[in-house]
């Protein structure tokens, strides 16, 4: 084990400070990485703050990792040192269940390790990147493309990118679809980039009539009002897919009134506290469909860095220095970010 500066909480109620973590030796499948950037996520607030519930102390968020390869074990086949690499939001799994087998890794039915806070049915504390390295097996570890001087904005894709990649590649966002999404945010943003580039017609949905000309910007080819009624309704029934983004507790039948037979509306926010039921009647007449999407699976995660990069597609980000990172969790609570912070992880030594 070697000692590793990071930065961390060590209860629901103080800042985050420095910390010294332990990261174990590079073993015979291991990779060992040098952080350069991690991506700001809510869950990190989240669990920083306790709010889950589920924290292990001292917490090391940062879960939307930018790296280099600095060793490798004796048997690592598919990286080298000096290797620009990402890891996001686990770092194992059981390997042999029905979902690991099927390259679904974050449905792992024993519960996959998350980089930060250990194993989803408990265990062991694992540290995430708000650190100077990281030790990962190589099959939790991805390939990244993208030019040098893209790779802080390419952070929030290894979460914020692949929360929305996964749903609208498994509900077949494409060309002749009609695809809405709920909130322009740090997931927002990124799904209306990722549907634009599928070739679907997007319209983002906004409580703030501010965000229309950035919502065009981003790839919306029309943007909704979703607090005006007749706004809504224009759109009532046509939907073949519904994202939605938004971490607050929010009504869901107006959304689901928007979709056509048999179309999905799917969550991806987790709020702190449940959303409203809804109608049933707004499910049954339609055969409509409430739906859920956690990340994706290390495979479909290498496919969206790849095509995200083949698309010139990052995140739009603000760079944050270590010790500013409390006061980005109120700003980002606030929504007084455009639209995902990321961590300069070289002002750690001054933090």
């Amino acid at each position: 084990m070697t000692q590793t500066r990071a930065y961390g909480a060590t209860s629901a109620s103080q800042p985050l400070a420095p910390l010294s973590i332990e990261r174990r030796e590079p073993g015979p499948h291991d990779v060992k990485i040098d952080i350069l950037y991690c991506g700001v996520c809510h869950s990190d607030l989240h669990t920083a703050r306790n709010e889950w519930q589920s924290t292990l102390y001292p917490s090391v968020p940062g879960h939307e990792i930018v790296g280099t390869v600095s060793a490798v074990g004796d048997q690592v086949t598919q990286f080298k040192a000096g290797d620009t690499v990402g890891v996001g939001c686990m770092v194992d799994s059981c390997r042999h269940c029905a979902s690991c087998a099927d390259g679904e890794e974050q449905y792992c039915e024993n519960g996959f390790t998350g980089t930060y806070n250990g194993p989803v049915f408990g265990g062991e504390n694992t540290w995430g990147g708000y650190a100077e390295n990281i030790v990962v097996d190589e099959k939790f570890v991805l390939r990244i493309a993208h030019q040098a001087d893209q790779l802080a904005a390419v952070a929030p894709l290894l979460c914020a990118g692949i929360t929305t990649y996964s749903p609208l590649r498994h509900w077949n966002a494409g060309p002749g679809k009609k695809v809405g999404i709920v909130g322009l945010g740090g997931l927002g943003h990124m799904g209306v980039k990722l549907a634009h580039a599928m070739g679907a017609h997007v319209v983002l949905f906004t409580t703030s009539p501010g965000k229309q000309e950035d919502a065009r910007r981003l790839g919306a080819d029309e943007v909704v009002v979703s607090k005006d009624p007749e706004q809504m309704a224009q759109h009532a029934g046509s939907f073949d897919f519904i994202l939605s983004t938004v971490a607050a507790s929010h009504n869901l039948d107006p959304f689901l009134a928007l979709l056509k037979r048999d179309g999905t509306l799917c969550l991806v926010g987790a709020p702190e506290h449940p959303h409203p039921s809804p109608s049933v009647f707004n499910l049954i007449l339609k055969r409509r469909q409430l739906a859920g999407s956690l990340i994706g699976g290390i495979r479909e995660t290498q496919e969206m860095l790849d095509f995200c990069a083949e698309h010139g597609i990052v995140s739009d980000i603000e760079m944050i220095a270590m010790k500013d990172i409390d006061q980005a969790y109120e700003r980002m609570l606030k929504g007084d970010v455009k639209y995902r912070f990321v961590i300069d992880m070289a002002t750690l030594k001054q933090a």
